[in-house]
């Protein structure tokens, strides 16, 4: 949760925002739409409100959202409403507790460890496998793009960089959509494998060094440069990644505290998801969901367009 910037909307159609979900490091190329914390202006409803980058064709990006609210995909975001006017379009996602991935290294103070890695990709490839299933591809899917809830992870930014050409994460482009080619599931397990190894290690596109003994051949055939040599499809990804590799199991970080997510549910914040996280990133939840709470509404104004356009 991070405060807002002078250039962002203070309103968004029925809604106030109250602080951006992403941090001003996190702002460029690589978060393909403009992300906040919104309140309705009767206080009764809080909600993740997006709207499209400075420079997006909003027409197009409107058209995208739309079609990703009709979708009914287990693992991806659900979209409750989508509005606006062709040129200033958003859309809105009932409110749960989320950071977006690299956030959580932050909030993690670093690569996470290797086991909540693999399992934040078996989730993740799941999600890619019932997408593939109904013909619908990702065709954006990025570390900015995975948001890690108490309940697991969830995909977003669907069909978002489809609306400009400058919305991919340069680590996560498929060489074969780079060149012009349509994209595809081979794509989506190519910037899997780009998330697996910037959760690994901070970077998607990492040294093979870099990555832990028991991800990197998983990994160095998603990101393969030739998509026949890549993993035959999500659901193959997903069967490796769900069994473990043949090596000791990591010793316990340090800075992994005790408590883990896995006792039975008693708030939304001890769900017991399929994703394990670590303390700090439970807290930094925490602390989303305590500010978002006590933020206050701001005084009414008068609500004004989203721009869409660059400035001169």
């Amino acid at each position: 949760m991070e405060r807002l910037r002078h250039d962002d909307p203070t309103r968004i159609g029925p809604y106030v925002t109250l602080a951006r979900l992403d941090a001003d490091s996190d702002l460029g190329r690589s978060v393909p739409e403009r992300r906040y914390l919104a309140r309705t202006i009767d206080g009764e409803r809080t909600a993740l409100v997006c709207v499209p980058r400075i420079g997006a064709d909003p027409s197009r990006w409107a058209i995208e959202a739309e079609g990703a609210r009709r979708l009914s995909v287990p693992g991806f975001l659900t979209i409750a409403e989508v509005g606006g006017s062709a040129g200033s379009p958003w859309y809105t996602a009932p409110y749960t507790p989320a950071l977006p991935l690299p956030s959580v290294l932050a909030a993690y103070g670093g690569p996470l460890p290797e086991e909540t890695v693999r399992r934040l990709g078996t989730a993740l490839a799941q999600t890619l496998a019932a997408a593939h299933a109904h013909g619908v591809t990702h065709a954006g899917l990025s570390p900015a793009a995975v948001l890690v809830t108490p309940a697991g992870p969830l995909l977003t930014c669907l069909g978002a960089t489809r609306a400009e050409h400058t919305g991919h994460d340069p680590g996560c482009l498929p060489p074969e959509q780079s060149a012009g080619a349509p994209p595809g599931p081979a794509g989506d397990i190519y910037a899997l494998g780009a998330v697996l190894a910037y959760a690994a290690t901070g970077h998607t596109v990492p040294e093979q060094s870099e990555l832990p003994p028991g991800l990197r051949r998983l990994t160095a055939a998603c990101l393969a440069r030739d998509p026949a040599d890549r993993p035959g499809s999500a659901r193959d990804l997903l069967r490796e990644l769900a069994t473990p590799a043949e090596h000791p199991g990591p010793a316990l970080d340090p800075r992994l505290p005790a408590t883990m997510v896995l006792a039975p549910a008693a708030t939304v914040l001890d769900h017991a998801g399929s994703l394990p996280l670590p303390g700090r990133v439970v807290a930094a939840l925490a602390a989303q969901s305590g500010a978002l709470l006590a933020a206050e509404l701001p005084a009414p104004q008068q609500p004004f367009a989203v721009s869409t356009q660059k400035a001169h």
